[in-house]
């Protein structure tokens, strides 16, 4: 479950640590996660009051075919959104990688073979030559040991980026203003990658079911503990990356280090590695999430589990998403503003808004609530209504007013200067 929530999203925390400012940053990180341990309870809470097995059917049950479809969307926009991320996160690592391991005779740009070493031919190789191949895999258990790389890999970063930030050279080093210190404007900008780093609600009902002897005492108590262990790592790279780099701390904290740093190209190694390999994952999630919206016969939007996507329809729909999500890191290498983006749209659906507006339903429905006495109706209310209303209300806060300020930054051109330093 924490390899579920430690991904891309966590080498953008100090970028949205410096939107919060550091005091608004660690009260929005503990906030928000204490948010998200509770909407991921609240996703089993509503699968087990509609005798449901999956988070999708659960919404299909409150909301019909158009609250599955709703839901299907966000998943599938999440997951596409962070296959732009991984293709950005490529493009911004292995180049100086390789360029560090590889004679400068070679990778210059006046060599023969110098163009093979640029950032967009390094995308356009390594998505095509590793990436597009293992996502045209039908079977997703051939990338199950992905998985434990993954985790492995993301603590090696931390700890690489934790330790090495405070030796860098002085002049890589940025100012904090008082607003940066304290709390931002641009917090709500934060809150997004944040929320993106947080979020995994698709994979919940996934890993519920997998456990042995499931209840919902043990779901509580490893939601918990995955939550804490993942916002300690945030707050970790947080922290540290905004007090070292202050004002010029960028989307991505690796690129603020200089390309020539060994203990750095290592964390970029196993950082880029571990996005082509966490790619063709969410390839797996846009495709099955399409087939169930495609193939989908019934009102209700029922299960697909029997239904397959024929060798062309797999071969072109794998094809297009591959290379249309990498066109789009080809021309930026600000990964902030496609976490901020992300987390303003399809995380703030599935994590703040659908999980409380289903329990609210069931519960309504459920409890008779016109035959409860005046205690009861009170008890419902301040327990189980307004919470719930409060946590919708601020999902549509998050993904409205953060859009606005995302896309005003970026078309100020605000949002440039976070490629690596050379």
């Amino acid at each position: 479950m924490a390899n579920s929530i430690l991904g891309a999203g966590i080498i953008g925390q100090p970028f949205a640590f410096r939107n919060s400012g550091l005091l608004g940053g660690i009260v929005v990180m503990v906030l928000l996660t204490v948010l998200i341990d509770w909407t991921l309870r609240l996703i089993v809470v509503n699968a087990t009051l509609s005798n449901t097995r999956s988070y999708q059917d659960t919404v299909s049950y409150c909301y019909g075919r158009w609250g599955r479809l709703l839901l299907l969307l966000s998943i599938s926009s999440f997951a596409y959104g962070g296959c732009m991320a991984f293709c950005v996160i490529i493009g911004d690592t292995i180049p100086h990688v390789l360029k560090a391991f590889i004679p400068h005779s070679i990778t210059a740009s006046g060599s023969v073979l110098g163009w093979l070493f640029k950032r967009n031919s390094i995308i356009v190789i390594f998505t095509t030559c590793i990436s597009y191949p293992l996502s045209l895999n039908r079977d997703i258990s051939n990338l199950a040991k992905a998985s434990g790389f993954a985790l492995v890999g993301m603590l090696i970063i931390v700890v690489l980026t934790v330790t090495r930030a405070p030796f860098i050279d002085p002049a890589l080093k940025g100012l904090l203003t008082a607003p940066q210190w304290t709390v931002n404007y641009n917090i709500f900008q934060g809150i997004l990658v944040i929320s993106f780093a947080l979020v995994c609600h698709h994979n919940t009902m996934f890993i519920y079911n997998s456990m042995k002897n499931a209840s919902m005492d043990k779901f509580n108590r490893l939601t918990h503990i995955a939550c804490g262990v993942s916002m300690v790592c945030c707050m970790a790279m947080g922290i540290n990356g905004l007090l070292n780099f202050g004002d010029k701390t960028k989307g991505n904290i690796l690129n603020n280090f200089k390309s020539d740093d060994n203990w750095i190209n290592l964390a970029r190694f196993c950082f880029g590695l571990n996005m082509m390999t966490t790619f063709p994952l969410e390839i797996f999630v846009i495709r099955d999430v399409l087939k169930d919206i495609v193939l989908s016969g019934d009102g209700q939007g029922g299960s697909t589990a029997h239904l397959e996507l024929s060798s062309k329809q797999h071969f072109f729909l794998t094809t297009f998403l591959v290379f249309s999500s990498m066109s789009v890191s080809l021309f930026t290498c600000n990964l902030g503003i496609i976490l901020e983006l992300i987390g303003a749209t399809s995380a703030s659906l599935m994590a703040y808004i659908v999980p409380p507006m289903c329990y609210l339903k069931l519960v309504w429905e459920q409890s008779d609530y016109s035959k409860l006495d005046g205690a009861g109706k009170r008890r419902f209310i301040v327990r189980k209504a307004l919470p719930s209303v409060a946590c919708v209300i601020f999902g549509f806060m998050v993904m409205f007013i953060s859009s606005y300020m995302s896309i005003r930054t970026s078309m100020k051109g605000e949002s440039d200067g976070h490629c690596v330093e050379d």
